[in-house]
């Protein structure tokens, strides 16, 4: 039976209604999704709660270990700490941002100027805090340096998760921890613990000890992959540059594996005098007999880790260490 023609026609209507709403409705819809979300968020720091405004308008950093992050993620910065960013982070071409130079000589006084909203501070840094809090007294001031007696691998994550809420960026926080849990994942499933590991530091042409646990930077990576450690000293540090130690000490240890941040290879360009790890610890005539260094067992962080030890960089490394693991398995 043929359908009337006022219900084809009021179909047709009806259709042609519904598309031109569709079309009326869609730029609006389209100019909503580009829009950046405004609001607040309530994050808390290592000082306390705080509630940001939300996307913050003027930011100034100078934690190392945000950097790459903020980087990556596309943040303008008014101003930072890009005297001490390696030229691996992109702000350190960026001549726009206002460079408030290093923490032993830093320029404070130049924030002012930007009228920063948020101040992502830390590390070096942190002793300036109250200095920045008394010069921009309206400024949110973030702090996310890993706290003592905390998991170190839970602090890297959640310093990443904080800055992930502020910015709008938690997926991109998101698949840094889990790129970073599948790198420590990796390590745990390769290492075998009758190995033996020892981390060091080369610096002016010298060996430092890194501690397990409590030394600087690659001290904590022993607790996180349940390494067994080579040799412990008591009284060690978190020094920079590592605690004294003879190569005779580290040759006595006969090590299985050694772990080695090069201090000085950020600065290579700027040191006439500068000697790569690698040729410190693999051409000394007393660790020749050292297994690690026999069965080309000496896994190096990335050049840049002394200005840049984000989470980033430990997944680099700690997928580079499951890689020599892996290896030395076949």
């Amino acid at each position: 039976m043929p359908v009337p023609r006022i219900l084809g026609g009021t179909a047709l209507g009806l259709v042609s209604v519904l598309a031109l709403a569709g079309c009326a409705a869609d730029p609006a819809a389209e100019a909503d999704e580009a829009a950046p979300t405004s609001g607040t968020v309530t994050v808390e720091d290592n000082n306390g709660t705080h509630k940001i405004a939300t996307p913050p308008t003027s930011v100034v950093a100078t934690d190392n270990r945000t950097f790459q992050t903020l980087s990556d993620w596309g943040i303008e910065l008014a101003a930072g700490a890009v005297t001490l960013m390696p030229t691996t982070v992109g702000y350190k071409t960026d001549e726009s941002i206002i460079d408030l130079g290093s923490h032993n000589e830093p320029d404070l006084e130049s924030v002012v100027a930007v009228e920063p909203d948020l101040i992502i501070n830390g590390q070096r840094f942190t002793q300036h805090h109250d200095k920045l809090a008394s010069l921009v007294p309206d400024a949110t001031i973030l702090e996310l340096d890993p706290r003592e007696g905390e998991p170190f691998d839970d602090e890297l994550k959640r310093q990443v998760t904080v800055l992930g809420e502020v910015f709008g960026k938690q997926k991109e926080a998101q698949q840094l921890v889990d790129d970073f849990d599948a790198a420590v994942a990796r390590v745990k499933d390769a290492y075998d613990d009758a190995d033996s590991v020892m981390a060091v530091t080369t610096s002016g042409g010298e060996i430092g000890y890194i501690a397990p646990s409590a030394g600087r930077t690659l001290g904590p990576i022993f607790d996180i992959l349940g390494l067994s450690p080579a040799l412990e000293v008591d009284g060690a540090t978190d020094d920079h540059q590592g605690d004294d130690i003879s190569v005779e000490a580290v040759a006595k240890a006969n090590p299985d594996w050694i772990l080695v941040m090069d201090r000085d290879a950020v600065f290579a360009d700027q040191e006439p005098n500068y000697v790569q790890a690698a040729e410190i610890l693999e051409n000394s005539e007393a660790l020749a007999s050292v297994t690690a260094v026999q069965s080309d067992q000496i896994v190096y962080m990335p050049t840049d880790t002394y200005l840049n030890e984000g989470i980033q960089t430990y997944t680099t490394f700690l997928n580079d260490f499951a890689d020599a693991l892996e290896k030395s398995a076949k």
